[in-house]
């Protein structure tokens, strides 16, 4: 990919985030296979996911997967389809800002046009990063998208809702401090994962200083009602990845205990699946 070719898609996706005609839906890829499927579907960009890749590598979410591997499948997938696509780089890889700054840049370099930056530590007696860490993280994130050259769109997220921290009557708040001081520190989106009450998504809507990520999934409003409600971005996280792991194992359970194989019978067609991989490898050599 071109500098210009990903400045253009880096414009675009930040376009998407301000359209009139509802939110950015964003689905999330965990290889290029699943990401070329995304793009087949109509989708104007794709994200990925760090529990679907990493659990595909066998290994659980949480930046077990070393960084460069990570940073090698946010590559396949950038390569595979041409769409914007924005990595999900959990908390970043490190402890310093200057670690942060290191792996966004590589995340670049791999063709993404969007970084993920999650406040979550993973320590269940300490949940949340300090909020000035955080913010540093941010920092970091958008000076390598500037040092780059390329306009990528930093999405500053908290886990207040994720992880239940705190007492759930001043959640909200806690969770309105923390996204608009990443704002501050240069977020053009911010996530608050967790969340699925119409009101409480409303309420973020008024009160957050940039467009709002929500996940969807099972339980959570379905696209429309959030379009009513003003939330700029929907992703999926690792749901497109868990619900394909679930179907695998009603294929595994059918052929071990029945020895039949009709849980197979809505899968993509080889044929069609070569076509559409051959036409993606095609793209990429134009």
């Amino acid at each position: 990919m071109t500098h210009e070719t990903q400045h253009e898609r880096a414009e675009a996706f930040r376009a998407l985030h301000h359209a009139d005609d509802g939110p950015l839906v964003l689905p999330n890829a965990w290889d290029a296979a699943s990401a070329i499927v995304l793009a087949d579907a109509g989708f104007d960009a794709i994200g990925t996911t760090s529990a679907g890749i990493a659990a595909s590598r066998g290994v659980p979410d949480g930046e077990v997967l070393p960084r460069a591997e990570m940073v090698s499948v946010v590559a396949g997938i950038a390569d595979a389809v041409a769409l914007p696509v924005t990595a999900d780089i959990e908390a970043g890889y490190g402890d310093t800002a200057a670690a942060v700054y290191d792996t966004v840049s590589a995340a670049i370099d791999a063709g993404a046009v969007g970084a993920n930056l999650e406040d979550g530590t993973g320590d269940p007696d300490d949940p949340l990063a300090p909020v000035d860490d955080h913010a540093a993280a941010i920092r970091a994130a958008r000076d390598a998208a500037e040092d780059a050259g390329v306009p990528v769109v930093v999405n500053g997220r908290t886990d207040v809702f994720w992880l239940g921290v705190g007492d759930e009557d001043d959640r909200l708040d806690r969770a309105v401090d923390r996204a608009n001081a990443y704002a501050d520190a240069g977020s053009d989106c911010l996530f608050v994962p967790g969340v699925s009450d119409i009101g409480t998504i409303r309420a973020l809507v008024d009160r957050l200083d940039a467009p709002l990520n929500v996940l969807g999934g099972p339980g959570a409003p379905p696209v429309d009602a959030l379009a009513e409600a003003g939330v700029a971005r929907v992703s999926v996280g690792s749901g497109p990845m868990r619900a394909t792991l679930g179907l695998l194992g009603n294929v595994a359970a059918e052929l071990r205990e029945e020895g039949t194989y009709e849980s197979m019978a809505g899968g993509i067609p080889y044929d069609e699946l070569r076509e559409l991989l051959e036409a993606a490898a095609a793209d990429r050599t134009t």
